[in-house]
């Protein structure tokens, strides 16, 4: 049997994360946030804010940014007998027409032909019924109106009744985090989880960014919650990962053509655009085309980059797929250094936590596609 090294084991994508670095509030102005550099060369790293990333970029540059907004997905509804159920709205169902597969607690007392009661501040109650299981991913299919067929259909009903889904990790929530759990981008519904890198771009940076020349273009990947969920399969070597719904536009693909031409580098804001990217290249033979649907590209060390050369990217949880991503650019035992010394150095990690920045030059060469 062929023996395995640490990068193909989920043990070597593991750490010790003391829970006072789990942010639980964002700093601001957004660009406050603390931000590691990455040195070329293997030469450590170097400590700046995010607010410096405009000097990091150059002129002609691209940055790809994931314009995806983040429904108000938590709904609070009433059983028959009175009880209460919390409701997370996932992804339509197969059949549309309104039916969403929706994550329940207590799932197991919701059974089909159940009817509940969406409850909020304000508003009459909103009747929908139970019509079954989704064995993927241990949900219930819910039948909400009719005409609820998509996310932008259904945000106006999630507005009036939800509330932001923020992440189990981050246990205080009041009224600014509707604005400040979406990037200053987002702009397509669909989406259950923040990119949450690009909620450090404030429009004071972005400014600045397009100030010194650098390009901005949207791709668009609805975060599910398996972007973020830890793995649990040991051995990696063939690991698979759900699948993402993504749109690549043809002004994007005519972008990153521009930046190609004119010498400019490609930097990815967050993993989920990497993802978008690479995926869509990988389709089509390591060349970015227009798409839309689903994607399912594992990305892990040994993955060489068709698109991407430089990230912006968060600190992540141990054991999930994330890290395997930013280890495929970098390898796995320096981003576990440079892991141990940003807890250290007292970074902020996960949503509303600090970034990491790591430049063209930072990546292995080995990662390099020829084209970039």
């Amino acid at each position: 049997m062929q023996q395995l090294n640490q990068d193909q084991l989920l043990s070597g994508y593991n750490f010790e994360l003391p829970v006072e670095a789990i942010a639980q509030r964002p700093l601001e102005p957004r660009h406050r946030a603390r931000m590691l550099k990455v040195e070329g060369g293997g030469q450590g790293c170097s400590h700046l804010q995010v607010w410096d990333l405009a000097q990091q970029l150059r002129k002609g540059d691209l940055l790809v940014v994931n314009n995806t907004r983040v429904l108000r997905a938590r709904l609070k509804a009433r059983r028959a007998t009175g009880g209460l159920v919390e409701l997370l709205v996932l992804e339509p169902a197969a059949l549309g027409g309104g039916q969403w597969i929706c994550l329940a607690k207590p799932a197991k007392k919701l059974k089909a032909g159940d009817w509940l009661e969406l409850e909020a501040p304000d508003q009459p109650p909103q009747r929908l019924q139970v019509l079954g299981c989704n064995e993927a991913s241990g949900g219930r299919i819910l039948q909400f109106p009719s005409e609820c067929i998509d996310a932008a259909a259904l945000e106006p009903l999630l507005v009036r009744y939800g509330s932001m889904p923020l992440p189990p990790y981050i246990h205080q929530q009041d009224a600014s985090d509707d604005e400040r759990y979406q990037t200053r981008f987002a702009s397509r519904p669909g989406a259950v989880a923040a990119p949450t890198a690009g909620l450090h771009l404030s429009d004071e940076l972005l400014d600045a960014i397009r100030a010194g020349g650098v390009e901005i273009a949207s791709i668009t990947l609805h975060v599910g919650l398996g972007t973020f969920r830890p793995l649990e399969i040991e051995n990696l070597s063939g690991l698979q990962l759900h699948s993402e719904w993504v749109e690549v536009t043809a002004d994007l693909v005519a972008a990153v053509a521009a930046c190609r031409a004119r010498g400019g580098r490609l930097i990815a804001v967050g993993t989920t655009s990497v993802r978008s990217l690479e995926a869509v290249a990988q389709l089509n033979g390591g060349l970015l085309k227009s798409h839309c649907g689903p994607v399912d590209l594992v990305i892990q060390p040994g993955y060489k980059f068709k698109v991407v050369e430089g990230l912006l990217t968060n600190f992540h949880l141990p054991k999930s797929s994330l890290l395997l991503l930013v280890s495929a650019l970098i390898g796995r035992e320096r981003l576990m250094a440079l892991y141990l010394e940003a807890i250290e150095k007292k970074y902020r990690f996960f949503s509303y936590g600090d970034a990491m920045w790591i430049p063209p030059e930072a990546v292995l060469n080995s990662a390099k596609s020829e084209a970039c």
